[in-house]
């Protein structure tokens, strides 16, 4: 299984100029890709292969913001330790196993 210490938690804004932009918050296997997310590559990909340059990146999970904010209210995700939280989380959802 990989371990919390083999992960980092990536947070950052994307999206359109003219839109505002939305925070993700993204864990990465740096086993996988040590460098994280590329934010010119994922800005260039072509939206119908995202999640694959994601994928390719070490993106374990992707959370938008207000994703985040309805784990914290429920109490599934503590944000005094995000990464340690989200880490958790995939673990329990068996998408880190």
């Amino acid at each position: 299984m990989l371990e919390k210490e083999d992960t980092k938690l990536e947070i950052f804004g994307f999206g359109d100029d003219d839109d505002k932009e939305d925070t993700f918050y993204c864990l990465v296997n740096t086993v996988k890709n040590p460098d994280g997310i590329d934010l010119d590559k994922l800005s260039m990909a072509d939206p119908r292969k995202f999640d694959e340059v994601l994928n390719e990146m070490g993106c374990i999970l992707l959370l938008r913001g207000d994703e985040v904010e309805e784990l914290i209210n429920r109490g599934d995700i503590t944000d005094s330790d995000l990464h340690k939280s989200i880490y958790d989380l995939a673990v329990e959802e068996e998408i880190i196993s």
